[in-house]
């Protein structure tokens, strides 16, 4: 690929200075009161508040400041002095047709949410309403439709208290339809991981980071979406561990980072080097690389045989515990090596390199990230990765094991408590004995389908506990006209966002508590409860004062939509729920009893109580009771053929974001400052395409379903990137990703490879 020096890029390591200077910018640009700071030093501790950003685990021997730069923009982010009061829309300049011209970070500038709002078709604005009007305007709208019409959606952000009485409320309305944010990102790890080692979730816990002899990185960035990984990283190279990376774009945590909490390295710019390899394979060309480590297992592996020495495949673990090695090494054996560096991208020497580092390695630990699950063929990608660990016993023993690394903060704990849109997984029949309710048996939809069932019709109700998901999803244009038909769209949100702008015929905006802040119910102020990826429990109490006496909780909200859309029943206790979430927990713990033991004795243990995990102890809860050998079917995951003039887009996050959430324009990472609107693309792809740099330029989606999909005003720019492969931002590219281009298993969105074309942006899309 074309070195060149004037390639933008970061201009230094991860943390370090720069880490401060990314959180002192949003403090300026949040408006956050000295106060907040205050706030910083409660994270991730017991009875503080467990950060309301990424689901990075929580260490038992916590630091002083155990925060990085990205919680802390978070927590600022939230805390802001910024109102968005009911008097904001009373402006001429903001009607809601207007403020669709807003960028997603000003809209969140105009601050928090501090009373329900309904929207006012006349008048084209939001107008104020009572939480009764709100309630019972929600439940006129509810009750004629039929069950399945209406779609009940979680974040990620809320609760487990929360998040399980919004279950129990879609139940007892009559439908599954549950989708979650995970749908759009680890959907992929929660079908494929089940089916091949029985668990839906990673199986490592915090203390197999420090015995780890090898980390192996796939389409994971934790220098944007978990930098506190990069504390453990640092620790496992000063004690000789290595770590080897796999992504298409260079990410500056997985490059170097200096430790924003030792004084030496700040004062001294000394950098850890983290990656010892770092491998830009294509996008979409894992499968072909885990396959050829593979090859080299084995070759390693034969080789150790003839010559009398040590077996190089843990055989006794693979007889004891596995099912499908045979068909699986015999396609090892099988691979070409040249169709192997053709699908990934690297050569028989990178590859060969990689697996020296495996095969070294007595304990390894295998991390990904949405570069592996948001692909058409991202299951098989998951599977790939589980082969590579099961062939040397790498799962299910200390400093080894499956780490998938969630995003937002209870995404993986909502799936816990019910919010699942498959019957199969939720213990309905128990369900039902405790409250008296008939659940339905048929599963609801995914985010996928939900959207697909908005453009036919069939879903005319959507109501969201917290999010950005008009932003979120997929064939966005395509998405903004269907939501807008809708007979009801209900958000619960802490800021202004783009969801908010295309109302359904009712349409309310319901405000809702911070995690920070002061949950003041019947029994007192209330704490709430989080998961996070290593299955550990957590809990939070707030302790900053509401930012308007208007605003109600988020588990209170819900059994306010609760209690005017239901019937009366003398199980479903709403009231008594809201005043008490300890009595939340103890129905949590009769639902759930082996995972939830002692709930609310345990919340507040240094650095959580774990909930337990099949895998980690070596209990393969698949078909056959054992972890499962996958035999590709395909050397890419991409799911379409290359041709001239199609390129492979995949989107990507500045380190300024946190999903759909814009804190700012600085993304130092990738050396791109003061705009989000560009295409990186390699110098000798630009060439070839007759482009230039600093050109605008438009993406067109390279599909033939009949649906006009373009971006432009984007700014080509060179950049260190495979060849073939292109990247942009997330979520501005949305609206190239097309609903039916999706993981085949789990239907988790392919926007990791998204086929385009890149025309100069004066063209047309028929020339």
């Amino acid at each position: 690929m074309t070195k060149r020096n004037d390639l933008p890029h970061s201009p230094g390591p991860a943390g370090g200075w720069g880490s401060l200077k990314g959180i002192a910018s949003i403090f300026g640009e949040s408006w956050s009161s000295p106060a907040s700071i205050a706030t910083l030093g409660q994270l991730n501790k017991p009875k503080g508040v467990m950060c309301v950003s990424c689901a990075w685990p929580k260490p038992a021997n916590y630091s002083a400041f155990e925060f990085c730069e990205n919680g802390a923009k978070a927590t600022l982010w939230e805390l802001t002095s910024a109102r968005c009061t009911p008097e904001f829309w009373a402006k001429d300049e903001h009607t809601v047709s207007a403020l669709r011209d807003w960028t997603d970070h000003n809209l969140e500038k105009t601050g928090r949410l501090t009373h329900p709002m309904r929207y006012d078709a006349a008048t084209d604005r939001y107008v104020e309403v009572t939480w009764d009007e709100a309630f019972a305007g929600i439940a006129a709208a509810l009750k004629p439709l039929e069950p399945n019409e209406a779609v009940f959606y979680a974040s990620g952000h809320a609760g487990l208290e929360a998040s399980y009485l919004y279950a129990l409320l879609a139940r007892a309305y009559g439908t599954n339809n549950l989708p979650q944010s995970s749908n759009m990102c680890h959907e992929t790890t929660s079908v494929g991981l089940t089916k091949v080692i029985g668990s839906p979730v990673g199986t490592i816990v915090w203390e197999d980071l420090a015995q780890a002899d090898a980390f192996f990185f796939f389409g994971q960035n934790p220098g944007t979406n978990s930098p506190r990984f990069l504390h453990p990283l640092k620790e496992a190279k000063d004690r000789g561990a290595k770590i080897v990376t796999f992504n298409p774009i260079i990410e500056q945590g997985l490059v170097s980072f200096v430790d924003p909490q030792s004084p030496v390295a700040m004062l001294t710019g000394k950098a850890t080097t983290i990656s010892d390899q770092y491998h830009q394979l294509k996008a979409g060309g894992d499968i072909a690389v885990l396959l050829g480590m593979c090859k080299c297992v084995v070759e390693a592996d034969d080789a150790a045989k003839s010559a009398g020495k040590a077996e190089v495949i843990d055989h006794a673990f693979v007889e004891q515990h596995t099912t499908g090695f045979d068909a699986f090494i015999a396609s090892c054996r099988d691979a070409d090596w040249g169709e192997i560096a053709h699908e990934s991208g690297l050569t028989e020497a990178d590859i060969r390199a990689a697996a020296d580092v495996y095969i070294a390695a007595e304990r390894v630990i295998g991390v990904y990230g949405m570069g592996l699950t948001q692909h058409a063929h991202g299951a098989l990608n998951v599977a790939m990765l589980v082969n590579l660990l099961l062939l040397r016993g790498n799962i299910g023993r200390p400093g080894a094991g499956c780490c998938p690394v969630r995003g937002h903060s209870n995404v993986q704990g909502q799936r816990t408590v019910g919010i699942a849109e498959k019957a199969h997984l939720v213990p309905l029949e128990k369900i039902d004995d405790m409250f008296g309710i008939t659940s339905p048996r048929d599963d609801g939809v995914n985010v996928v389908e939900a959207v697909e069932g908005l453009i036919a019709g069939t879903v005319r109700a959507f109501v969201c506990l917290g999010g950005n998901l008009l932003r979120a999803v997929p064939d966005q244009q395509r998405m903004e006209q269907a939501w807008a038909k809708q007979d009801l769209t209900v958000m619960v949100s802490t800021k202004l966002n783009r969801s908010h702008l295309y109302p359904g015929k009712h349409a309310y905006i319901l405000p809702c508590l911070g995690r920070y802040e002061i949950d003041a119910q019947a029994s007192g102020n209330q704490s709430v409860t989080t998961e996070d990826s290593f299955s550990m429990i957590n809990g939070s109490i707030g302790r900053r004062a509401p930012v308007s006496e208007a605003v109600k909780s988020e588990l209170a909200i819900v059994a306010g939509i609760a209690e005017a859309v239901l019937p009366a029943n003398d199980k479903l206790k709403w009231a008594d729920w809201t005043g008490d979430y300890g009595l939340v927990r103890d129905l949590i713990e009769e639902t759930y009893p082996e995972d939830f033991r002692d709930y609310n004795g345990r919340m507040f243990e240094a650095g959580g109580f774990y909930r337990g995990n099949g895998a980690h102890e070596r209990i393969w809860k698949t078909d056959s009771g054992k972890a499962v050998f996958t035999t590709p079917g395909e050397l890419n995951s991409v799911g379409f053929k290359d041709a001239p003039g199609r390129y492979r887009l995949m989107t990507l996050r500045s380190n300024d974001q946190f999903n759909t959430t814009i804190y700012g324009y600085s993304d130092r990472f990738h050396g791109i400052e003061g705009t989000r609107d560009v295409l990186l693309m390699n110098p000798e792809d630009i060439i070839a395409a007759g482009l230039s740099e600093g050109q605008t330029v438009r993406m067109i989606t390279d599909t033939d379903d009949g649906v006009d999909r373009q971006l432009g005003g984007l700014t080509l720019t060179g950049y260190r990137i495979p060849r073939g492969t292109v990247a942009s931002y997330y979520p501005e590219c949305n609206v190239l990703v097309p609903i039916g281009l999706h993981d085949e298993m789990s239907k988790t969105p392919a926007s990791k490879s998204v086929p385009v074309r890149i025309v100069a942006d004066a063209v047309s899309a028929a020339a």
